[in-house]
């Protein structure tokens, strides 16, 4: 047989092959080419950055530092695009008539962010749209109703007061170092294990109780855990949560049982499972673990460091620290009882626990693909497609808003100056139809925490650990949190 017959017949596949490919490559660059130049064209109304033609602005801000962000907000009062590459681009917004307009619309949330968070979370109210969002929403409303935020006070308290506690025996009577936010989260935990299951978990004193502690701590690290140690990990994250609902799904299936069950406050479950029954709607097991798992993450962490930021600014500032603890001690006491209508009156410490959330917000951003074209309130417009990122740090930091932002002023939220303010320059719990569910939860356990630890400590910032953020979905520590406390007698 002639050999270069054979050459012949089986090139031409290979040929055929390689231009084949050669082709798709060509439509694929022409469709990213076509991508970029429709970018180029729907932003060019937005001054922003010079980008990089292949990195975009990720070299800018590629350390994660907010002070770039801070200076660019200044530069941009409103928006600028951020682009991430030659072919994507996401619009950043601080203007609060930008973020009124974003936020009264459903647009979903971006897929971006979701991909990170579904295999960790499940799909919950934090990642779900649409009709399912709507059915999700409406079945968890009842858990936040003020009744029941009401009978939370006492376990919130017990919580911190277990904490307290331990510092108390840390510090002795003498002026001491201690990383602070390590504690808070945990005590976070212990409140949250108690409120969605009922569960005394001793998880602030006993270290055998802290695989719940540790499983969690790994999957809200997104972005530094690859997906094979998530996943390992998860089989013990799930499995006390499981365990706990399938036993109380069968106990509520005796009526009778219900019945005579004496409770002194109704948890997330109760809550959630009679919803169920009431509505004619119910979550599947997934569904339900995904909404457990999400307010428990979502909860500890934006809890957890919003109590800590709270501690930190109050040590920088001692005069409002001392005017706290004043108004403190004339509601409370000696803090042996706390009631619902005593939180209502700590005025000075909300406004102070409010510019705490402005200055370190619980999130830093927001973040949703238009479903549809968007006009906002200056005549601008954007199409169906575009990634928009509210960013709330930005929102938070706009020095067109707020004069001197960097500087820790409660007075900012006293009743006069709060009402000569645009209703959405301080979103700490975003605004609209898709706000934060359990921002009144979050409030309550602020205040009773802040109530708590001022009657009984004193505290002072170590100048040698200024606080450093570690900007990730929610922000956290990058050193911890270190405070010297003083008992005080």
């Amino acid at each position: 047989m002639d050999s270069s017959w054979l050459e012949t017949r089986w090139a031409r596949p290979f040929h055929l092959a390689f231009v084949f490919c050669l082709a798709l490559g060509l439509l694929q660059a022409i469709k990213l080419y076509l991508r970029r130049q429709r970018l180029l064209r729907d932003l060019r109304a937005f001054p922003g950055p010079s980008t990089h033609w292949f990195y975009g602005h990720q070299k800018l801000i590629q350390d994660g530092k907010l002070e770039k962000l801070e200076e660019l907000v200044e530069k941009y009062p409103r928006a600028f695009p951020f682009w991430v590459g030659p072919f994507q681009a996401f619009f950043y917004i601080y203007d609060p008539d930008y973020a009124k307009t974003f936020l009264s619309r459903t647009d979903p949330k971006s897929k971006y962010l979701c991909k990170f968070l579904v295999p960790c979370l499940g799909e919950g109210l934090l990642n779900l749209n649409g009709p399912k969002w709507f059915q999700h929403r409406r079945l968890i409303t009842p858990v936040f109703n003020f009744n029941i935020l009401r009978s939370y006070i006492k376990v919130m308290a017990h919580s911190v007061n277990i904490m307290l506690g331990k510092w108390e025996k840390i510090c002795g009577t003498q002026d001491t170092l201690v990383e602070v936010f390590g504690h808070i989260r945990l005590m976070t935990l212990d409140t949250l294990m108690k409120c969605i299951f009922s569960q005394e978990t001793n998880c602030q004193i006993n270290r055998q109780d802290l695989r719940l502690f540790m499983g969690h701590d790994l999957l809200c690290n997104l972005f530094t855990v690859i997906v094979f140690a998530v996943t390992l990990v998860m089989g013990n994250y799930y499995s006390i949560p499981d365990q706990i609902i399938q036993d109380r799904k069968n106990s509520l299936k005796d009526e009778k049982k219900q019945c005579n069950t004496q409770k002194k406050y109704q948890d997330f479950l109760d809550i959630v499972l009679s919803a169920q029954g009431e509505n004619g709607d119910s979550f599947s097991d997934t569904e339900l673990r995904s909404e457990v798992n999400t307010f428990m993450v979502a909860g500890q962490d934006t809890m957890g460091g919003s109590i800590s930021w709270l501690l930190y600014h109050l040590a920088q500032n001692p005069e409002h620290q001392e005017r706290c603890r004043e108004e403190i001690r004339s509601i409370l006491g000696d803090g042996s009882s706390i009631t619902w209508d005593q939180l209502g009156e700590m005025s000075y410490t909300t406004m102070c626990i409010k510019e705490s959330l402005r200055l370190i917000p619980t999130a830093l951003s927001i973040s949703r693909e238009l479903s549809k074209p968007i006009t906002f309130p200056d005549g601008h417009s954007l199409p169906a497609g575009i990634t928009v990122v509210l960013s709330i740090w930005g929102l938070h930091h706009n020095p067109a808003i707020w004069e001197n932002p960097k500087v820790f002023d409660p007075l900012r939220f006293s009743q006069e100056n709060a009402n000569q303010r645009h209703s959405h320059s301080f979103l700490p719990f975003s605004a609209g139809p898709r706000n934060c569910i359990g921002q009144h939860f979050a409030m309550i356990k602020l205040k009773v925490t802040i109530a708590l630890i001022l009657l009984r400590f004193r505290l002072t910032p170590d100048p040698t650990r200024p606080l450093s953020l570690l900007p990730q979905v929610i922000l956290k520590p990058k050193n911890g949190v270190h405070l010297y406390l003083k008992k005080l007698s």
